[in-house]
């Protein structure tokens, strides 16, 4: 049975993240994070396993990790005999470990690259003036609403469009904190802050984007072996050239993932597979059509649950 591979971004992480599948797959695992590591001026499976969780936390330190834990995850599936998917998606910094796994991109490149990116974002606007919000229970116009009647000349914005019932708001924290206030008034279910220590995707990561595109420019690209479906068009491109300018937009873009998942699912049916830390994307595609069918591979158990539903 074919599928989608999914791999989940900033938000996701924990300290001990994929430590019972490094325990049965050492080699791979091991592999993988010596691989990253080597990149880095600290020891990065170190810092995931035993943290602490707020310098995990930050931005600079969560996308290497992100990354390398999503592509463990991914090459653990393959030494299991998983099959290849007929595309892949990757939720905001998630796209880094979907261009790995389709062979777009080198994991060495892009562990430079999420690297940088986390420096740039993080000193764009410094720790504690931004934040990220999940808001759960109300429509992407309502929440976008409550952003417009939360910002009092400061920015909150709709970032992440991530169900029909589920959309993250990026901006000034204390934007944030109004906005959540007036979602919840509106009738959310729920607002709730998210591990993120910068305001991804919004307007002020404007002078941050800037100067990633110029690493974009830079980067060694390559179609990938298999469409991937990216954030800010909610499509596969067609050229190495349309890869590299959708990715110069990644960083102060909206992420269409809701749009994504359907597209997906369009060409590829009904069954997605998460590769990495949590089942966060694997909830999502639920909340997205309870028809859809999800697995995540951060576990031994994971791995045999997706595997036994590709084979059916």
């Amino acid at each position: 049975m074919q599928f989608s591979a999914l791999f989940p971004g900033q938000g996701s992480q924990s300290v001990g993240m994929l430590k019972e599948l490094s325990e049965a797959y050492p080699q791979v695992v091991g592999a993988t994070f010596a691989e990253a590591g080597s990149l880095l001026d600290y020891d990065l499976w170190r810092l995931i396993q035993n943290g602490p969780p707020e310098v995990l936390n930050r931005t600079q330190f969560t996308q290497p990790a992100m990354l390398a834990t999503g592509v463990a995850a991914w090459r653990v599936w393959r030494a299991a005999g998983g099959p290849p998917p007929a595309a892949v998606a990757g939720h905001s910094l998630g796209e880094f470990s979907a261009l790995v796994a389709a062979d777009a991109l080198d994991l060495a490149q892009a562990t430079r690259l999420v690297g940088l990116r986390g420096e740039i974002m993080q000193a764009a606007v410094p720790e504690g003036e931004g934040a990220v919000a999940a808001i759960v229970g109300l429509d992407a116009a309502g929440v976008a609403a409550a952003c417009a009647n939360a910002a009092q000349g400061q920015t909150v914005e709709p970032v992440n469009f991530n169900a029909p019932q589920q959309t993250v708001i990026a901006g000034h924290a204390e934007a944030v904190a109004r906005a959540m206030q007036e979602a919840r008034t509106g009738g959310a279910r729920h607002a709730v802050l998210l591990p993120v220590s910068v305001p991804v995707h919004s307007s002020l990561m404007g002078p941050a984007a800037q100067r990633f595109a110029e690493h974009i420019d830079g980067l060694d690209l390559r179609m990938p072996d298999v469409p991937v479906v990216q954030n800010v068009a909610a499509k596969a491109c067609n050229s190495v050239e349309e890869l590299r300018k959708t990715l110069r937009a990644h960083l102060d873009s909206s992420v269409l993932w809701s749009a994504s998942v359907l597209a997906m699912r369009a060409q590829t049916g009904d069954l997605f597979i998460e590769f990495g830390p949590g089942k966060v994307l694997a909830g999502l595609c639920k909340r997205i059509d309870r028809a859809l069918i999800a697995a995540g591979v951060d576990s031994p158990d994971g791995l045999q649950r997706a595997l036994a539903l590709v084979v059916e």
